[in-house]
């Protein structure tokens, strides 16, 4: 069975409601632009410590970057 991947993650609405860009998250946390993609395509997830300087950066809480079920 396949399963689809959402195509937006939580980082990346954020992204999009900031008005903020992949590479400009990248350069903030000083990561590569691959990995910040990973991160909002859900190929990949990021460290809690990475998940925290993320909402830091941006300037949410870090509830806000989590999937509630």
């Amino acid at each position: 069975m396949v399963t689809s991947r959402k195509k937006y993650n939580r980082i990346k609405i954020a992204l999009l409601e900031k008005e903020k860009t992949n590479i400009w998250l990248a350069e903030k946390l000083g990561v590569s632009t691959t990995a910040v993609s990973k991160w909002c395509t859900n190929r990949n997830q990021p460290t809690v410590e990475t998940l925290f300087k993320i909402a830091e950066v941006l300037e949410v809480d870090v509830s806000e970057l989590l999937v509630r079920k």
